[in-house]
């Protein structure tokens, strides 16, 4: 008996298999820095946990399977009042951490064979997420000395072929840190819009911004709104990677009722304990 051909070509996350050798290290007393994830080294909010402690319901119910309607407004609150972007409910759809957003997007878009482009280096799940669905990932190399810029016409269309369905970004890019400017993102855009291909914006990172640099989102470029999908999380800026919560965004329709489907297949996901009383504005 067999596995699957495309999961036995599969390889394990790079990413997790130090985990090993550090938990190791711990039993010898060693101290640890893990730089190979991303776990924020400051505290969870404290509002965060109590939201959890106060949970007084007599049953962990089964949530609706795009989000309960409190979160998905501390969302479109929160990308209002910091961005400018104005979004609906229609237009969210909360997910088991960004992970499962990139893999409904990659499940929604791409048919097998099909091709999306990211810059390389990029963190290494994307292979997983995009193989799940025997996509093919296309990288762009860029370099130290050039600061990791990849927002250049001439290298983005030069990888484009008749197979490719959706440009990458990932802005603060993961390893790199490369923060995609406005300008760097209209292009972007309007390449997209050239070769009718999707954006898919990776902005996990997004507000982890130093040395005078400006946060931006792909959601601020109106132009492009019908080929943009957001992926979000609350683990890196709210410091709760183990809550597991994240987001797909996008005004296109479509889109939104094609995850929309996957995710009613999935049921929900557990964040029936975030329904309260509270008000958008103190959850965001």
């Amino acid at each position: 008996m067999e596995v699957s051909k495309r999961v036995a070509g599969m390889q394990f996350s790079p990413i997790r298999r130090f985990n090993v050798f550090a938990f190791e290290a711990e039993d010898q007393g060693k101290k640890v820095y893990r730089l190979n994830i991303g776990q924020p080294d400051v505290e969870t909010p404290p509002c965060f946990k109590e939201a959890i402690n106060n949970y007084d319901k007599k049953v962990i119910a089964y949530a609706e399977s795009g989000g309960v309607n409190e979160l998905l407004d501390a969302m479109i609150y929160y990308m209002k009042r910091d961005f400018g972007m104005e979004y609906e409910r229609k237009d969210i759809l909360v997910t088991n951490g960004g992970s499962e957003a990139l893999i409904l997007a990659f499940t929604a878009l791409l048919n097998p064979g099909d091709e999306a482009l990211i810059a390389e280096p990029f963190y290494t799940n994307y292979n997983t997420f995009c193989n799940e669905v025997s996509g093919v990932l296309v990288p762009l190399t860029t370099s130290a000395e050039d600061g990791y810029n990849w927002a250049k016409r001439d290298l983005i269309e030069a990888a484009i072929t008749p197979k490719t369905k959706a440009i990458c970004c990932l802005s603060p890019g993961n390893p790199t840190g490369r923060v995609l400017t406005l300008e760097d993102m209209k292009l972007i855009g309007d390449i997209a819009k050239e070769h009718d291909l999707w954006i898919i914006s990776d902005e996990v990172y997004r507000e982890f911004v130093y040395d005078g640099r400006e946060a931006h989102s792909f959601g601020q470029l109106p132009e492009i709104a019908d080929r943009v999908v957001i992926v979000d999380s609350v683990s890196k800026r709210w410091s709760a990677c183990g809550a597991r919560i994240g987001a797909a965004i996008s005004k296109n329709q479509d889109f939104m009722q094609a995850l929309l489907k996957l995710a009613q297949g999935r049921l929900c996901v557990q964040e029936e304990m975030l329904h309260t009383k509270r008000s958008p504005r103190s959850l965001a």
